[in-house]
C-alpha cells in the first residue's frame, strides 16, 4: 500500500468517527436522580449534616449501620426495574431502603430522626431532580396512631397518596408541586414514590414530618430540625458519590447493584393479600417492562451536575433531558476525533519510515 492511499484510508476513519461519536453520545439517555427535600428527607438531612461526622444521634446511627457511602450517594434510593411494582419489590421494615442493604441506615427505627413542620392544608412540595425525566410523584402519609420506634410497614401508610403530580414543573433544579396535606398530630412520615415514565427505574423517600410541637414523646427530648443539602453542600460530596447520570447498564462494583426481585409473600395491592403472580405483572396485572440490570447508581459522571429549566431553556420534565447534551456530546466526539486523528498519525508516520 503507498503512502498516499494510507493518508487516504486515515483520513477516511477519522471523518467516520466523529458523526459515529457523536450520534452516540448525543443519544444516550440522562438517569433521573434526586431526593425530597421540602419536606426534608431522611437522606438528605443526613447528608448535609456531613457524611463523615454527621451532628444528630440518628443520622450517626444510619452512618455506622450502612457507612458513608449511602450518604454521599444521597439522590439514589432506587429500584432500576421496579414498573410500578413497588409493594412487590419492597418488603415491610424495608420502605425508606427502597430494600437498597447500602441504604439500610435509613430504615433505623426511632423517632428522633431530624424532622420538618408540617401543617394540614395545601403544601408547596420540593423535590431535588439532579438529572431530570418524565414521570409522576406520588405522596403517602402514615396513619392515626403511627409509631416512629417500630420499623415502617405499607400498613402504616395511608392507602392512597394525598398528593399526585405527573411531569411537575422545575425551578432551580427542584421538581415543585402542590398538594393538600391531611390534619394529623405529632410525628408522621411522608413516603414519596417517583416513577419514570420514560424507564422502569423509580426513586424512594422518607421524609419525617412533625405537626404541631415536636414534645419528643416517651420521655425524649425532640428531634433536631432537618435541613436539606445546598447546592454548595451537592458540590461539596459530588467527588465522594459513586452516582452516574448515564443511564443503567452492568452491576455496579462499587454498590453491588442488582435487579431486585419481588419481596416474598408481599401484599401488591395493599388489600392484605399477597401477590401469587408477582414476577411478571405490574400492579394493573399488565406484563412488566424489561427490567435493567442493576437497581442502584453506577459509577458517577463528569455530567451529573443540577440542572435548571432556565439553564435548559424548557421544562425539563416534558423533554427528558437538557440542553447540555447537545455540547456534551460535541465534546466527547471532538474528542474521539481527534484521538483517531493522532493513532492513524502515529501509524502513518511508522509506515513512512519503513
Amino acid at each position: 500500500m503507498t503512502a498516499r492511499l494510507r493518508r487516504t484510508g486515515a483520513s477516511i476513519a477519522v471523518l467516520g468517527v466523529a458523526p459515529l461519536a457523536l450520534t452516540a453520545l448525543s443519544a444516550a439517555p440522562a438517569s433521573a436522580h434526586g431526593s425530597m427535600t421540602d419536606p426534608v428527607s431522611r437522606v438528605s438531612a443526613c447528608y448535609a449534616e456531613g457524611p463523615e461526622s454527621p451532628d444528630s444521634a440518628a443520622c450517626k446511627a444510619a452512618v455506622a449501620a450502612g457507612g458513608v457511602q449511602a450518604l454521599y450517594d444521597w439522590n439514589a434510593v432506587n429500584i432500576a426495574n421496579a414498573a410500578g411494582k413497588h409493594k412487590q419489590l419492597i418488603p415491610d421494615g424495608k420502605l425508606c431502603s427502597a430494600g437498597n442493604d447500602k441504604y439500610r441506615g435509613l430504615d433505623l427505627a426511632r423517632a428522633d430522626w431530624p424532622s420538618s413542620k408540617l401543617a394540614a392544608g395545601k403544601h408547596t412540595f420540593r423535590y431535588k431532580g439532579t438529572a431530570p425525566h418524565k414521570g409522576s410523584f406520588e405522596l403517602y402519609i402514615t396513619k392515626d396512631g403511627y409509631d416512629p420506634t417500630k420499623p415502617l410497614k405499607w400498613s402504616d401508610l395511608e392507602p392512597k397518596p394525598f398528593a399526585e403530580v405527573t411531569d411537575p414543573k422545575m425551578e432551580n433544579g427542584d421538581y415543585v408541586f402542590d398538594g393538600t396535606v391531611p390534619a394529623k398530630s405529632g410525628r408522621h412520615l411522608v413516603y414519596s414514590v417517583w416513577q419514570r415514565s420514560d424507564s422502569p427505574e423509580a426513586f424512594y423517600t422518607c421524609s419525617d414530618v412533625v405537626f404541631g410541637k415536636d414534645t419528643g414523646g416517651s420521655g425524649t427530648a425532640p428531634a433536631p430540625v432537618a435541613s436539606a443539602p445546598s447546592e454548595q453542600d451537592i458540590a461539596d460530596g459530588a467527588d465522594e458519590s459513586s452516582v452516574e447520570h448515564n443511564g443503567h447498564g452492568d452491576s455496579d462494583n462499587k454498590t453491588g447493584a442488582e435487579v431486585t426481585a419481588p419481596a416474598a409473600g408481599q401484599d401488591d395491592a395493599g388489600t392484605g393479600e399477597a401477590d401469587q403472580d408477582n414476577a411478571g405483572t405490574d400492579n394493573a396485572g399488565k406484563p412488566a417492562a424489561e427490567e435493567p440490570a442493576a437497581n442502584a447508581p453506577e459509577p458517577k459522571s463528569d455530567a451529573a451536575q443540577p440542572v435548571t429549566a432556565a439553564a435548559a431553556g424548557d421544562n425539563l420534565a416534558e423533554t427528558g433531558g437538557d440542553s447540555s447534551t447537545t455540547y456534551l456530546a460535541i465534546g466527547g466526539a471532538a474528542a474521539l476525533a481527534i484521538g483517531a486523528a493522532a493513532m492513524f498519525g502515529s501509524v502513518r508516520r511508522r509506515a513512512a519510515r519503513r
